[in-house]
């Protein structure tokens, strides 16, 4: 097989494609920003995005239909539902915080307000980068993609997760 015949057959089988269906679409990525910082409740989430209703309600079902959010009975009410993060929801902090910088350095030109701290040291997040197994930082020129049976044996995931 030609070398991009090969990158275009192992490309068939990213699982990119399956994440933007779970979540790629703005009020959807909107309402996990409002969920990771504490909003919970059909009305918060509706007044604070100003997203109509009908599409905030599909958009919220979507969300738990993908197991991205949870739906419970409100310990403090229980009339009223709660929309939680799941752990597969929080898994997507990174991806949204490396979306935010992005747009604070090509869209906004500037960074944005509130700033995401850590809560211990008060002092603003690093940039988001794509790190080699050893922690340093990875350019594009230096990432290559490959089939699962190209790697080395015992390499980290060389087997499905």
């Amino acid at each position: 097989m030609v070398r991009s015949e090969h990158k275009v057959a192992v490309l068939s089988e990213c699982a990119l494609p399956l994440a933007l269906e779970a979540v790629g679409e703005r009020w959807s990525f909107l309402i996990l920003r409002g969920a990771f910082n504490g909003l919970a409740h059909f009305e918060e989430f509706q007044s604070t995005l100003g997203i109509a209703r009908n599409i905030l309600s599909n958009r919220l079902a979507r969300l738990v239909e993908h197991e991205i959010l949870q739906r419970e009975p409100d310990p403090a009410d229980r009339r009223k539902v709660a929309y939680r993060l799941t752990a597969k929801g929080r898994d997507l902090l990174p991806a949204l915080i490396a979306l935010r910088q992005w747009g604070e350095r090509w869209v906004a030109g500037c960074p944005s307000n509130p700033v995401l701290v850590d809560k211990q040291s008060r002092r603003p997040v690093q940039a988001m980068a794509v790190r080699a197994a050893d922690g340093r930082p990875l350019g594009l020129s230096e990432l290559e993609w490959l089939d699962q049976s190209e790697l080395p044996p015992g390499a980290p995931g060389d087997q499905p997760s």
